[in-house]
């Protein structure tokens, strides 16, 4: 079977190119049907001879807590019709990996031990763009294991200040 990515990256590309508009609403409607269709028992459903595209096409609906709007009825009837449903949240994916192209940013996420509230956040944030040289989508993580710090992922790239991190660093240095 071909790599999910490969299956993926002509929907994302088809998709940006059909929501120059708004990209950004549909990347709010497929981040939802991603998550929809990253669910195993709904995968197992949809891949049962049994079951019709357009019940599985009403269960995802269904599911949405958002009414979609007639691009993603359209975009999720193909996907089905295609038995793509797999593939979607690597679709979301790569349309985000694009949307973030067009934009300059990237998507980062901060694991932290503890909350991070709404003003850290930003202090967070402005000293990681400055680091990382591009504009930065956070979101937040909660991972107590991290005893204190944070550990930042962008896309590649690893920046972790945590104290687990700095234990492990300490644990190898003394026992080499």
């Amino acid at each position: 079977m071909a790599e999910i990515a490969t299956i993926a990256r002509p929907y994302a590309e088809a998709l940006f190119g059909a929501s120059k508009q708004d990209p950004a609403a549909t990347a709010e409607w497929l981040d939802v049907l991603a998550a929809v269709a990253a669910d195993k028992q709904l995968l197992h459903f949809a891949s049962n001879p049994k079951v019709t595209d357009q019940q599985v096409f009403d269960v995802m609906s269904s599911v949405a807590k958002t009414p979609l709007p007639d691009q993603a009825k359209n975009f999720l009837r193909t996907v089905i019709e295609n038995g793509r449903l797999a593939a979607l949240p690597a679709v979301a994916e790569q349309f985000r990996s694009l949307l973030n192209a067009r934009s300059g940013s990237s998507d980062a996420i901060v694991y932290s031990a503890f909350p991070i509230d709404t003003q850290a956040l930003n202090g967070v944030s402005d000293a990681l763009e400055k680091r990382f040289g591009r504009k930065l989508n956070l979101s937040v993580q909660h991972q107590p294991e991290l005893i204190g710090g944070v550990r930042v992922v962008v896309g590649d790239e690893v920046l972790d200040t945590s104290v687990k991190a700095r234990l492990e660093q300490m644990k190898v240095a003394l026992s080499a």
